[in-house]
């Protein structure tokens, strides 16, 4: 019913913005594997929780994370790992009006339609609360597969904001901007590791809250220390499942791999990787193809972008219709964040994490193989 993601590593998500908690399912973790919810999932949580900085949504949550099944003495069993975070920051006050009024650009109408009930307070399981689930399971899907090899980095950070950005991949050479550690991300809160930009981000995202509206960006996220081989032709491509995975998250338009869209000014002997050898193993000279060919990875550096919209609930009046489908108006109350861009970041690892995890899983399902 659209609950669940992977194959061989899947998890199911289950939980409402102001119900009791979120939480996730996840099948397929291999047995035996240190794991503590302190240690390695609340990190992850933590970068994902409200209430960060003074550019993300007020919301106080601590986002506590307990593991309820499938680890015994530290390790796990091989059985379901089920991991629940409450809700306790409850403000369902603040969406009484939206239970008959429809808010633009959200999933208010559609879910309504499509169920004939809805749960309007925070926007129910449509909202970006739902991600929870997938940020602790992509702690996991992270820590399983460095168990089985070591050395793959995965990093997402802000590219741009509204109109503010770096020049990355303009010009369908790249990445230009060097790989960032998570320090360089995580030294201010818009997550841009380049801090002159970043403060003009910031800048903007309160500027445009000022005025009661929001603004959108764009995600990167960037892998190297990929095997070759990760990618199953012709439906689950490498890059189909990261598109699938990016464009399934709260508030994403647009998806972006390799050389994207700039890909299409330029002539084939302008755009193809040319194969080299490099100290005894095979290498590209440039990477526009993003680090997949045919559908699978090639040893050289994923690279891929996700676009935002802005965020749909501002604090400005707003033509709409309600249930009756009568004509009224709608000023957005309750706490949301003014550019979801910022704290999508963890997100988006987590996402890649899993996708990642699971084709490994099932290029080893194959046998010996290189990957």
């Amino acid at each position: 019913m659209g609950n669940s993601f992977g194959n061989f590593f899947r998890i199911s998500t289950w939980g409402e913005s102001h119900g009791g908690g979120i939480g996730v399912v996840i099948d397929g973790c291999p047995p035996n594997l240190p794991l503590s919810a302190q240690d390695d999932i609340q990190p992850a949580l933590d970068r994902r929780r409200p209430g960060q900085s003074e550019i993300t949504t007020p919301r106080k949550e601590t986002d506590t994370a307990t593991i309820v099944s499938g680890v015994y003495e530290g390790r796990t069993l091989g059985t379901p790992i089920a991991i629940t975070v409450p809700n306790s920051d409850h403000r369902p006050e603040a969406y009484t009006e939206m239970k008959e009024k429809f808010r633009p650009s959200h999933a208010d109408y559609t879910y309504q339609t499509k169920y004939g009930v809805r749960n309007h307070e925070g926007g129910g399981r449509s909202s970006a609360r739902e991600t929870i689930g997938r940020v602790a399971a992509g702690a996991v899907a992270q820590k399983a597969l460095l168990s089985r090899h070591a050395g793959i980095e995965v990093r997402a950070y802000v590219e741009r904001i509204h109109t503010l950005g770096l020049e990355d991949f303009g010009s369908g050479e790249a990445p230009i901007y060097p790989f960032p550690t998570l320090e360089q991300v995580e030294a201010t809160p818009v997550r841009c590791p380049d801090t002159d930009i970043a403060a003009q981000m910031i800048d903007r995202i309160k500027e445009v809250r000022s005025k009661g509206d929001s603004v959108g960006g764009i995600i990167v996220c960037r892998v190297r220390g990929l095997p070759v081989g990760l990618g199953e032709p012709v439906f689950d491509r490498l890059e189909a499942e990261l598109a699938k995975a990016m464009l399934s998250l709260p508030a994403t338009k647009a998806f972006e791999f390799g050389s994207g869209f700039a890909g299409t000014f330029m002539k084939g002997s302008e755009h193809n990787d040319v194969f080299e050898n490099a100290d005894g193993r095979i290498r590209t000279r440039t990477n526009r193809s993003g680090g997949s060919q045919g559908g699978i990875s090639n040893g050289e550096e994923l690279y891929f972008r996700i676009g935002f919209k802005p965020t749909a609930t501002i604090l400005q009046p707003q033509q709409t219709v309600d249930l009756s489908g009568a004509e009224t108006e709608l000023i957005g109350r309750g706490r949301h964040d003014p550019c979801v861009v910022p704290r999508a970041v963890p997100i988006v690892e987590a996402m890649t994490w899993l996708v990642l995890t699971d084709l490994w899983m099932a290029q080893q399902a194959r046998g010996p193989q290189t990957a």
